[in-house]
């Protein structure tokens, strides 16, 4: 490992309220890497990470959030394959050469989403609530889990899509995980919750919310008093952290 003085950090906005920056300054302590940090670079648009990255000395990587997932990916100079076939980027390396430097996109979302399952996970069919990037690396995972799944956008734009309105008791007795991708809940917006039927729900349900703060969303709080199971994104989170940590560490 480089004994100098390392840089890391998040791209996304907002990020007042990620974890992430605490998560990696306990991560460091715990590794015995004194001089590794981990900022927080809240961004309006993507067009602001090459000057970001040319203006950070000793930045050799980042994790990327909402909203930018999908949209760096124009930016990068490769890509690993399972980012590639997600079609999102989660986590970046930063390779310099004197004034350049180069990009590598990574995803460790699916991963992290799949080993946050519990060992006893038994669903077979899933919804996922948004079109984003982070349902596209939920959806890698579940397809290579061997689950079936739908998502749900507020439009239908291709077959694999359906609209919220199209949720009904027969559709939710095949469907019984349901993982929340939309924003809706965050802490800047916490009686949000998607357009989705949770009166529906019932013992035979679990709802997985990829939101971690706060900790228990409206949706998770709805989903709960129908006796359905909950469960939040925080474990995630830390898996997919773990990832890109390894990630950063063998690109030193």
């Amino acid at each position: 490992m480089n004994s100098e003085p390392q840089r890391y950090g998040l791209i996304g906005y907002p990020l007042l309220q990620s974890a992430s920056a605490a998560y990696f300054a306990k991560k460091f302590e715990r590794e015995g890497l004194a001089g590794y940090s981990y900022s927080l670079f809240p961004l309006l648009s993507v067009d602001e990470v090459r000057p970001l990255i040319a203006g950070t000395p000793g930045l050799q990587g980042f994790n990327v959030t909402i909203p930018f997932k999908q949209s760096i990916i124009p930016l990068l100079d490769k890509l690993d394959a399972a980012a590639r076939d997600i079609g999102a980027v989660n986590t970046v390396v930063v390779r310099n050469s004197g004034k350049a430097f180069e990009l590598t996109g990574y995803n460790t979302d699916a991963e992290g989403f799949r080993k946050s399952l519990s060992p006893g996970f038994s669903h077979t069919h899933a919804l996922i609530l948004g079109t984003g990037g982070s349902s596209k690396a939920v959806a890698y995972s579940l397809k290579k889990m061997g689950l079936e799944f739908l998502f749900v956008s507020r439009t239908k734009t291709a077959d694999d899509i359906i609209s919220y309105t199209d949720i009904g008791s027969d559709i939710l007795k095949r469907y019984t995980f349901i993982v929340n991708c939309t924003p809706a809940g965050m802490y800047y917006c916490p009686e949000t919750l998607p357009p989705f039927p949770v009166s529906l729900l019932n013992t035979r349900h679990e709802v997985y919310d990829l939101i971690y703060n706060p900790p228990m969303t409206k949706l998770l709080q709805m989903a709960a008093k129908t006796g359905a199971g909950t469960r939040n994104g925080r474990k995630m989170l830390e898996m997919q952290a773990d990832l890109a940590f390894e990630i950063w560490m063998k690109a030193e």
